[in-house]
């Protein structure tokens, strides 16, 4: 119905460049009516929405808000037509209190007192009227990730959102808080708000919208009713082929290649990273941990990437005590997947060539006498990026830089380069550390580093999971530990587990003894 449209784009296009991150798109969403939006890496998803709460302006085509055409690329005039939006990385200050969140940016500098009371008034009611209660004095600090995306999504009401956009609400809930979020979109829609919900999580997809929109490089594919589809359909659909997930199958464990026996490490406060956490992990098998993210896994991979030394308990690596130095691990065969692939896995502003040796710039292979042997690196860089099917080279070829990759390619050139080793010496890996390998990737991306780690382990590699994704976890790996406030509980075969006893654990409930039988 015309009258029910709230929010209408009509040919959006934007290019940089040769690019063309949107091609002509036209779409509609309904009052009540719940959008996803779904698309590969690099699809346009990310420059669609840019575009709409004004980050970017279009090259052509229009938008339209409740009827009245919205001027482009000013944020203000998008937050004041009605446009929340909530980020997949929460933009709160931990040391102000939920209130203080709230009523950031919401007055003038020049106003010469604060009105605090009603705003807390109406921060209040407005908890009350879409079932989100939280503490308008808590400090953000103190709060659980599900409690801090209720903020988030509270400053964006109280603000006057009538337009949601949520990117990637989920990817860092426990089963429990998705669960949370879910009934309240419910009451949301109930009280005639509109969403457009962007998750690479198909099942989600399908349980909480009406319609489902699809980009495919830069252009809309197809708008699908959510009644009638399926995963298979959306996956193939998005990617423009079918998709089969890699299966796990048995293998022959081998020795431990990997302890730790009491390992503690310490913040430079003082406060335990990792308290007292015994693990062994062994060749030819997955060994996931699962947890809320901050809850150590962080510092377990700098501790296995050679980044950081522990403040006690032993490390070991095939029986030797390892140096807190990167070159020594990567030398010694460990294979690491950073969590933050921009800032932690490439140098964004390096041609493509240099990030594929990276690791090993200063071994044989690419240098003599501290000079870059540049041809080897450029032939072992086009190998990698021939056998990872790395895409996006077409423009600038192997001088493309790192940053102008999408997620999934630049996660495939990682893996790429570490799953190869020394172009000298190739062998696989004896460790590989994969902190939330598929983090942010589209089905697609996700099926393809799932394989390749398969393939790893298959050759005799131990993988160390660590991921927020359940689904992932139950995917891949033989046992499965939670942990939490940086203690780790027993590792135990992922048959023995449910999803609702890992959400416990994550959430704290039993996280060890209980779990020792």
């Amino acid at each position: 119905m015309e009258t029910d449209t709230v929010l209408r784009l009509r040919g959006i296009t934007k290019r940089f460049g040769p690019l063309v991150a949107n091609d002509a798109i036209s779409l509609q969403l309904g009052r009540g009516e719940v959008l996803a939006l779904l698309g590969e890496n690099g699809a346009g998803k990310s420059t669609l929405v840019s575009i709409l709460f004004g980050h970017y302006v279009a090259d052509e085509g229009s938008i339209e808000v409740f009827g009245q055409r919205l001027p482009p690329g000013q944020p203000k005039a998008a937050l004041a037509a009605g446009i929340g939006m909530v980020h997949q990385h929460f933009t709160l200050a931990d040391n102000l209190s939920v209130l203080d969140n709230v009523m950031l940016g919401t007055e003038p500098l020049w106003w010469p007192f604060s009105r605090r009371a009603a705003a807390r008034d109406k921060l209040v009611e407005t908890g009350r009227r879409f079932g989100l209660g939280v503490d308008p004095d808590a400090l953000i600090g103190n709060l659980s990730v599900g409690e801090r995306q209720r903020v988030e999504i509270l400053k964006a009401l109280v603000r006057g959102a009538r337009i949601l956009i949520l990117d990637e609400p989920t990817a860092v809930l426990t089963p429990a808080e998705a669960e949370s979020l879910f009934d309240t979109l419910g009451q949301l829609i109930e009280q005639g708000l509109s969403v457009i919900f962007i998750s690479h999580k198909l099942d989600e997809v399908l349980r909480v919208s009406q319609r489902i929109a699809i980009l495919r490089a830069g252009k809309l594919i197809a708008v699908l009713p959510a009644t009638g589809a399926d995963k298979p359909l959306l996956a193939e659909t998005m990617v423009g082929r079918k998709v089969d997930m890699p299966q796990r199958h048995a293998r022959a464990v081998g020795e431990t290649v990997c302890r730790l026996d009491q390992a503690t490490l310490q913040s430079a406060q003082g406060r335990k990273l990792l308290n007292g956490v015994n693990l062994e992990l062994r060749a030819g098998e997955i060994t996931a941990i699962a947890g809320v993210a901050g809850n150590g896994q962080q510092a377990l991979a700098e501790a296995l990437f050679g980044l950081q030394s522990l403040s006690a308990g032993r490390l070991e690596l095939q029986g030797r005590a390892m140096p807190a130095r990167a070159g020594a691990w990567v030398a010694a065969g460990v294979a690491r997947i950073p969590e933050d692939r921009h800032a932690l896995g490439v140098i964004g502003d390096l041609p493509l060539w240099e990030n594929a040796a990276l690791e090993r710039l200063a071994t044989p292979a690419f240098s003599r006498l501290g000079v870059v042997k540049r041809g080897a690196a450029m032939a072992h860089a086009a190998d990698l990026v021939q056998r990872f099917d790395v895409r996006g080279t077409e423009a600038q070829g192997l001088e493309t830089p790192a940053r102008a990759l999408s997620g999934g390619n630049m996660q495939k050139l990682i893996l790429g380069r570490v799953l190869t080793g020394d172009p000298g010496d190739p062998k696989p890996p004896l460790l590989i550390v994969a902190d939330q390998p598929t983090w942010g990737l589209d089905i697609g991306a996700v099926a393809y580093v799932h394989q390749q780690l398969l393939d790893a382990c298959a050759a005799g590699a131990a993988l160390l999971l660590m991921s927020e994704d359940l689904e992932e976890i139950f995917a891949l790996a033989d046992r499965v530990a939670v942990m939490h406030k940086g203690r780790l509980g027993p590792a135990r075969p992922t048959a023995s587990w449910t999803l609702a006893e890992i959400g416990l654990a994550m959430a704290g409930s039993g996280a060890d003894e209980s779990h020792a039988h």
